[in-house]
């Protein structure tokens, strides 16, 4: 398979951008709990509140989209990102919270509409390929993005310049996306009377693909409610026992390095291969393969696997995460009409974030009882979310034979 050259120009957007924003993400839980000196539960409801509340955001662009053209949304949500540059510029909670949610919010409003811009200017065949280049280069730019943090750390950097440096990356990224040249948007009127042409194909996808897609809904929201943000990973490693506290950050802010260079080639990999049935993929390497890959993180707190446990924990999420983040959006694309691509790739998006919400609660109240407890309770949620699509497929297999 060849990925289409508009998903490497969207890519290398994605690529700067993550290379912006990924670094500050990883550094923001050792700045809340070492810095702020925040508990657990208050870390949990924290990351809930920057994670969790941009469903409504991801719900609102894909919308926004449909309505006035997916790149217009894209290129003004990724423009306002770097708001959360300026976290550390105070360390006053009541400041610097809001700084970085309001900057993560807008990536919110901006990711699913990049997922429908680059699915409007590919053809159907091309999504599943396109999608794997995207977020090979995305997740890969958050691999610079650690290695400069690490860099920033080891010069002794202060927090406010750890965060600050994410801002130039985020520019480069609004500026390409904006260059990039895609199809003229059609604007939807409130009947849709200008959408005639497709109305027989959008009734036909209401029937096929139905049950995958509702399934798939579902499931990530039950996914989502089974997700946390690698902040809690972390912690973990940087409060495993041994060595200083500046080496335990450091192999902490390392796990995510490891993280994301897996999902990147994970993406890479795909979007070379043609895979018959992305359903079934994405429930069992997807989904269940992540809850499997969580439950390492219980076991190497139980048994005291260390660094050893953590990581090959990490490692084999971050296979699920590229698995995922390659299928969802290309099975949404295949489904949904041309039309609704906006608003199928926002519920998308806003079905893990409802979910993101609720688990990071969970998991903080129960990190604070003991971590195992919180790793066990995700791992459980991801391999039932996993089961779900199953079911799903096999429903859409007996009506309508479907192979999505």
């Amino acid at each position: 398979m060849k990925a289409p050259k508009i998903s490497y120009y969207i890519g290398f957007s994605a690529f700067f951008a993550d290379m912006g924003y990924q670094g500050a993400m990883a550094i923001l839980p050792i700045f809340l709990i070492f810095v702020l000196k925040l508990n657990f539960f208050v870390f949990g409801v924290v990351e809930a509140f920057i994670f969790g509340f941009g469903a409504l955001f991801s719900y609102m662009g894909g919308k926004l989209a449909d309505k006035y053209g997916s790149k217009k949304i894209t290129v003004f949500g990724n423009s306002l990102i770097p708001l959360l540059s300026f976290t550390a510029f105070s360390y006053i909670p009541f400041i610097a919270i809001p700084l970085f949610s309001f900057g993560w919010w807008m990536r919110n409003l901006r990711s699913p509409t990049r997922r429908s811009f680059l699915a409007e200017n590919v053809d159907t065949g091309e999504r599943t390929s396109a999608f794997g280049v995207l977020h090979g280069l995305d997740v890969g730019g958050g691999i610079v993005s650690i290695i400069i943090l690490v860099i920033l750390i080891l010069l002794h950097f202060s927090y406010k310049y750890l965060f600050f440096f994410s801002i130039f990356p985020l520019i480069i990224s609004t500026i390409i996306i904006a260059s990039v040249k895609g199809k003229k948007h059609t604007r939807v009127d409130n009947n849709g009377s200008n959408k005639n042409t497709e109305k027989k194909n959008t009734e036909k996808k209401n029937t096929k693909g139905k049950f995958v897609f509702e399934g798939i809904i579902i499931g990530t929201l039950l996914f989502g409610f089974g997700s946390y943000t690698m902040g809690f990973p972390i912690i973990t490693i940087a409060e495993n026992p041994g060595n200083s506290l500046a080496l335990r950050i450091m192999s902490g802010v390392i796990s995510y390095g490891i993280f994301l260079g897996i999902s990147s080639l994970t993406g890479f990999a795909l979007s070379k291969r043609a895979i018959k049935n992305e359903t079934l993929s994405l429930g069992l390497y997807g989904y269940i393969l992540a809850g499997l890959g969580t439950l390492g993180f219980a076991l190497s707190i139980i048994y005291s696997l260390g660094l050893t446990g953590f990581y090959a924990s990490v490692a084999v999420v971050a296979i699920a995460f590229g698995i995922t983040e390659t299928f969802e959006p290309s099975i949404i694309s295949k489904i949904v009409s041309s039309d609704k691509m906006g608003s199928g790739m926002g519920i998308l998006s806003s079905s893990r974030s409802m979910g993101f919400f609720i688990a990071n609660i969970i998991m903080g109240a129960l990190y604070e009882l003991r971590p195992s407890y919180s790793y066990t309770y995700a791992g459980f949620v991801s391999i039932i979310a996993g089961i779900i699509i199953l079911i799903a497929l096999n429903k859409e297999r007996k009506i309508n034979g479907s192979t999505i």
